[in-house]
């Protein structure tokens, strides 16, 4: 096969693979999204006779260069790679499904985002891509066992994090209960008036003399 034939082959097996890579990284900007794919397809035809068999990871890793010269003149790769730590659910992945399987938990997405760019970059691809050890090297430009110890370190820290909120959470005093104003004493009930009991002795008249009752 042909350089040429390659280039075809590859772009029509993996266009769309590529542009789901720079979507998650770009928040979803499809004119951003269009542009970075189109460098990135630009620079695999410049350089085909450089395309190995499996082309998939040798894509990603142009698109990550690509990437990051997009974002770096607006100063905005750091505010990206922290807003995507709130897009595992929408992608309906959770990035410790790779990670940390065990222990999902509810701060994976707040510990995620705690982690170097690099961690979390190198987390994203063996999750979101599903990428192999020998694909996430041929991805990071770097050899095999380079690519599984920052796998390694990677995970290592998110669990290091997840513990350190599982502690946190677990130490975390009880509210007090709520405050209620106090309410004012009743006022006191007033006794009836006892009655008078009756005279036994007699009451004189008005001419002196008596009346018995």
């Amino acid at each position: 096969m042909s350089t040429d034939d390659a280039f075809a082959e590859a772009y029509r097996a993996h266009y769309w693979a590529v542009s789901r890579f720079v979507a998650r990284r770009l928040d979803g900007q499809a004119l951003e999204v269009e542009e970075v794919v189109a460098e990135v397809f630009s620079i695999a035809w410049r350089r085909r006779a450089e395309l190995p068999d499996a082309p998939l990871p040798w894509l990603y890793g142009v698109a990550r260069n690509c990437l990051a010269n997009t974002v770096r003149g607006l100063g905005r790769y750091r505010r990206l790679l922290h807003r995507l730590g709130n897009h595992e659910a929408a992608h309906r992945r959770q990035t410790v499904d790779s990670p940390d399987t065990e222990r999902p938990g509810s701060w994976v997405h707040e510990a995620l985002a705690r982690l170097s760019p690099a961690d979390q970059e190198v987390l994203r691809l063996t999750a979101w891509e599903e990428l192999t050890i020998e694909e996430l090297a041929v991805t990071l430009g770097c050899g095999q066992s380079a690519a599984a110890m920052r796998l390694h370190r990677a995970r290592g820290r998110l669990r290091t994090q997840i513990e350190r909120m599982r502690r946190r959470e677990t130490a975390r005093p009880e509210a007090p209960p709520p405050r209620t104003e106090a309410l004012p004493a009743p006022a006191p009930t007033p006794r009836p008036a006892t009655p008078r009991p009756l005279s036994p002795h007699p009451v004189p008249t008005r001419a002196g003399g008596r009346r018995h009752d």
